[in-house]
């Protein structure tokens, strides 16, 4: 080999050198930063678990039902004389709604009653000619057998009366159902049929729908799993039931209560049906409407509690950064037993009263951070100017060691 290419060699190894040496310094130097940084505590917002009572509710969809649902039909046929209800009115049970023209039911009605009183003086005329009979028998101017034939003559007006007195009690009936009464206590719906149309016995339109809404149904349905709990819960009375909107933000009305339970599982669905009723005073709740339910089915006394902010969802299930007494952290397992309020949720193993948890600032942790613990609200202090200086003496001496 020549002697200038051994030069030039021996001078691409010195610089390859010098190279590799300032890249391993820059590295020392970036690791010393990040070092610096890591070990500055990262503060985060801590809360301790507590306990208190937890009410546990099943929730489902409802829908809302009228405790009755009746349509007014004519019970006779007949011209349609006056409506005396207006549609949306709350109607008394017995009050009167409708006015069927009456005067062919009246006139029937005394043709019934004109019979009677005819049959009823025949009957009269009868028993009369019996008595002298029973009379003359005994003086033997009447034969035994006229005495028996008068007394089936007086038999047969009697039953011919007393058919008198059933037609009558009939067309009284019918002249009675051109009065058209409301059966039940309810709000009118729309009118089906005017003034002066011709309406028909048992028609299938009917002339107006009463539905009953003070009190109110609320049917809902839950999983199979839970009629044990269920069954069980309302052994012990009435289980306290909750209508709300379809937000789940307001309740509509919170005074139900369940009354039914269905008595078999809907095997398509594995679900069963339950029957809550609510006073709706008021009328908050109206027939068709969809509802969330709320049920309370028992009371979990002293139960853990930690905020929802706090738990963490990973491949393994649910966790918390838990604080140490180094202020440090560690992800700790737990296991949820239902949500106890809008803010908390009820834990059924992995912590202990007192724990802290992290619920503010866990996107920047991992386990072994170093943590500056605050309460909820709390910020942390700012730097003084000590710590300031600090902070600068630190970047200088980075930066002088990387030229």
């Amino acid at each position: 080999m020549s002697r200038w290419k051994l030069a030039l060699a021996v001078v691409v190894v010195v610089v390859v050198g010098i190279l590799g040496w300032r890249l391993l310094q820059r590295a020392q130097n970036g690791a010393k930063d990040g070092s610096s940084a890591a070990d500055a505590p990262i503060p985060v917002t801590v809360v301790p678990a507590v306990t208190q009572d937890v009410p546990v509710y099943l929730t489902a969809l409802g829908t809302v039902q009228a405790l009755n649902t009746v349509t007014v039909n004519a019970q006779v046929s007949g011209q349609l004389e006056a409506l005396h209800f207006a549609e949306g009115q709350q109607i008394k049970q017995g009050d009167l709604i409708a006015q069927i023209d009456p005067r062919t039911f009246q006139s029937s009605l005394d043709q019934a009653n004109a019979k009677k009183k005819q049959d009823a003086a025949q009957l009269s005329a009868s028993k009369s000619t019996l008595a002298r009979y029973e009379d003359l028998i005994v003086k033997h101017f009447v034969s035994a057998q006229d005495l028996e034939n008068q007394r089936q003559t007086v038999r047969q007006q009697e039953a011919l009366v007393a058919a008198d007195e059933a037609a009558a009690s009939s067309a009284r009936t019918q002249l009675g159902y051109t009065r058209i009464v409301a059966p039940i206590t309810g709000i009118a719906g729309l009118r089906q049929v005017d003034v002066g149309n011709l309406v028909q016995a048992n028609g299938s339109t009917g002339i107006v729908v009463l539905t009953q809404i003070h009190p109110i149904n609320v049917m809902f349905t839950l999983p199979a799993q839970n009629l044990g709990e269920v069954r069980a819960a309302q052994a012990g009375g009435a289980l306290p039931v909750a209508a709300l909107d379809r937000t789940d933000s307001h309740v509509v009305a919170g005074d139900g209560v369940l009354k039914v339970i269905d008595n078999q599982i809907d095997v398509s669905t594995s679900t069963f049906k339950l029957k809550s009723e609510f006073p709706n005073a008021n009328g908050e709740l109206w027939p068709g409407q969809f509802v969330n339910v709320r049920m309370l089915v028992r009371t979990v006394k002293d139960g853990l509690v930690v905020p929802t902010q706090a738990m963490q969802r990973g491949p393994d299930g649910d966790y918390v950064y838990l604080l140490q007494a180094d202020n440090t952290v560690k992800m700790q397992p737990v296991q949820t037993a239902g949500e106890a309020d809008d803010t908390h949720i009820l834990i059924g193993s992995g912590l202990k009263v007192g724990d802290k948890m992290v619920t503010e600032g866990q996107f920047r942790l991992k386990p072994g951070s170093k943590v500056q613990p605050l309460a909820p609200g709390e910020v942390p202090p700012a730097p003084t100017a000590a710590d300031i200086q600090k902070a600068a003496k630190q970047v200088t001496s980075g930066r002088g060691g990387r030229h």
